[in-house]
């Protein structure tokens, strides 16, 4: 990769002590570190202790490590939020950040310690770490009531991150009717209807989360545009009269013949002229990154299905072609995750 510096003992470093850089992260998210030092800025340790009810001894592991992660900056013996956590907490963004890093800590954690067997056995060994039936972790949530709201509050913030990338790249102005196959709760037909208030949109998915869907349609004063549907998106036919299928943050749960299955489902379904928009994160076609992309995928090795991963943006034009579709456009994101739309024309 060019212009990239060799490893260094600090990078090791990093590296090998990973897990507890993002301890310091979480613990300062539970603790309410960062919150303290949104409020009050420029505390002392003892300040600090005070407010977060901490020892001395506790406080300086953690201003340590927060502040070698330079998550805080340290001035005059007083700490503060590091800047980007500030832009974070002024924009919102912060709730959002919040609710992946309990995501990591009480989802993926748990079964990442099953990363190594996952590739050996080339499947989601972790997920024999959720109780349940099933052989993928979305079948499986609905016998944990408290983990499958934790799970769908914090993809909800996932896509909260990325959305904005979603409804700025997949330009629906000349669509009238959008199937969204495995739409979850309704958070990217909401957030396209209300960029898009001439396309309308159905959501297919499992029955559990077509009835969370609902809820939060009807919250956003929305029924009349987007529709629900449980279905089983791979064995249940896509009903018609739709322009544009869109896929948002799917194919990256399937093995390349599921995806294949999945776009020919589409490409059966849609009148000719009509769109395939697939949109989530990508890796680069050279195989040597992003940084992003590379550490998501232990997740993706892990937990979610039995072949799931991030893809390249060229085996996307593979399937596309495959599939019968023509016409493929790339559209990269270009922000710090590497979501991106591609699209193709039946």
């Amino acid at each position: 990769m060019a212009d990239v510096p060799p490893l260094s003992t600090d990078g090791l470093v990093q590296i090998l002590f990973g897990s507890s850089a993002f301890q310091m992260l979480n613990a300062g998210c539970n603790l309410g570190l960062f919150a303290l030092l949104d409020r009050q800025p420029d505390l002392t340790p003892e300040e600090i202790g005070r407010e977060l009810g901490l020892e001395a001894r506790p406080v300086q592991v953690l201003l340590l490590g927060t502040t070698a992660l330079r998550l805080t900056a340290r001035h005059s013996g007083r700490y503060r939020n590091a800047e980007l956590l500030t832009g974070m907490f002024a924009d919102g963004t912060w709730e959002i950040m919040e609710d992946l890093v309990a995501y990591e800590e009480q989802i993926v954690r748990p079964a990442e310690v099953d990363f190594t067997e996952s590739l050996r056995a080339n499947t989601n060994v972790g997920l024999r770490r959720i109780k349940g039936t099933g052989t993928d972790l979305y079948h499986r949530l609905s016998a944990d009531p408290d983990l499958e709201q934790l799970f769908y509050r914090c993809m909800r913030s996932w896509s909260r991150l990325s959305n904005p990338i979603l409804v700025e790249k997949a330009d629906l102005t000349a669509v009238r009717r959008v199937l969204d196959v495995g739409g979850g709760d309704g958070v990217n037909a909401i957030a396209l209807a209300q960029a898009d208030p001439g396309a309308e949109f159905t959501i297919l998915d499992l029955p559990g989360t077509v009835e969370i869907a609902r809820r939060k349609i009807a919250e956003q004063g929305l029924a009349d545009r987007i529709t629900v549907q449980a279905a089983d998106i791979f064995a249940d036919t896509y009903p018609s009269g739709h322009d544009c299928v869109l896929f948002a943050n799917q194919l990256v749960i399937w093995s390349p013949e599921e995806n294949l299955a999945l776009l020919r489902k589409a490409h059966q379904a849609l009148p000719d002229g009509g769109r395939v928009v697939v949109f989530n994160a990508m890796s680069d076609d050279s195989g040597e990154g992003p940084l992003y992309a590379a550490l998501d995928n232990v997740y993706f090795a892990t937990l979610p299905a039995a072949s799931s991963t991030i893809y390249r943006w060229g085996q996307y034009e593979e399937w596309f072609a495959a599939a019968g579709f023509a016409k493929v456009e790339r559209l990269p994101g270009g922000r710090w995750t590497p979501h991106g739309v591609i699209s193709a024309v039946k």
